[in-house]
């Protein structure tokens, strides 16, 4: 069993930043990735990003892409998100998970474990 919680969301106006946290604790194995993804109002859940705990390069969406840096601490147990450049297309609900089985990293079924979201609201 995996517990994520995240942190770090709030309301912010275009052009700012943001960072958020996912500290997960219980059976984390290296051949696990963590990833990020949001909801908005009305839309599917989106894949944003994730990282491998073992290393490796980060994948990210198009849309956030070059805005958006994931990283992650062993250390810690956490994974964070710092978002650049927010845009009012950004809000949404942002969800910490863990990717425990195969399939397609950029869909939300290849992840096993979720945390409970923090808002992230950008105005404009």
């Amino acid at each position: 069993q995996v517990q994520l919680v995240e942190s770090g969301g709030g309301a912010v106006q275009a052009g700012g930043s943001l960072r958020l946290s996912c500290a997960a604790s219980g059976r984390i194995y290296s051949t696990y990735a963590m990833g990020w993804f949001r909801q908005a109002p009305g839309k599917e859940r989106e894949f944003v990003a994730a990282i491998r705990w073992s290393g490796g390069s980060p994948y990210y969406s198009d849309s956030v892409k070059g805005r958006f840096t994931i990283s992650r601490d062993n250390a810690k147990n956490t994974v964070y998100l710092q978002m650049n450049s927010l845009k009012p297309e950004d809000t949404a609900v942002y969800y910490c998970a863990v990717r425990d089985r195969g399939g397609n990293p950029y869909t939300s079924d290849s992840y096993g474990y979720w945390g409970q979201g923090t808002q992230v609201t950008v105005s404009s």
